[in-house]
């Protein structure tokens, strides 16, 4: 299989491809290096089946995949708030490039979103049932809100367009969890 890791040279990116290299599949890896590291790669520079582009994902880009892992944005505060205009049209633009190759290429897409979508939550851990407490002009809002972008042009790429899609919630504020939404 063939499959596309955006922001694959960060530290979540960057261990789902040793998990899929190592499954041996051929994998590419799309990252801008704003937080990503070419280090964590290394390994896997010289073997033929993995390709490493540097490239923004907020730029429209042709390739032949079967699957995509969309996990390029910065996920850390200190990283986000820096340049806020950045996240969110990494969030919003990027997913949109994203599924847009998806369609095209009728491959399977996978977003990497967060329980920030809730906001500051009054409830820990939240339910797929809670509809959060956000603050849409806040400072941390550039990441919130884009990634509530992002799962609604996932899920409307779905439905309109037939594109089979997967969203991940990651939570990592008290303990590892992943809740995750499934469509197809």
């Amino acid at each position: 299989m063939r499959i596309l890791v955006t922001g694959g040279a960060g530290f979540i990116g960057s261990h789902l491809i040793d998990r899929l290299m190592t499954e041996g599949h051929e994998v590419i890896c799309l990252d801008n290096f704003y937080t990503g590291r070419k280090y964590n790669l290394l390994k896997w520079l010289d073997n033929p089946y993995f390709e490493l582009i540097r490239h923004d994902v907020t730029e429209p880009i042709r390739l032949e995949i079967d699957q995509i892992y969309h996990l390029a944005c910065p996920a850390s505060p200190v990283h986000y708030q820096y340049n806020p205009v950045k996240t969110i049209k990494t969030n919003v633009m990027g997913t949109l490039n994203m599924l847009g190759l998806a369609k095209r290429v009728k491959a399977r897409f996978l977003l990497a979103s967060t329980s920030e979508v809730y906001g500051d939550p009054e409830v820990h851990p939240q339910s797929e049932d809670y509809r959060g407490n956000v603050n849409p002009i806040g400072i941390r809002s550039c990441y919130d809100e884009g990634k509530r972008v992002a799962e609604t042009l996932a899920f409307d790429y779905h439905r309109q367009n037939n594109v089979d899609i997967r969203v991940a919630r990651i939570s990592i504020p008290m303990a590892p969890v992943c809740s995750k939404t499934t469509v197809g």
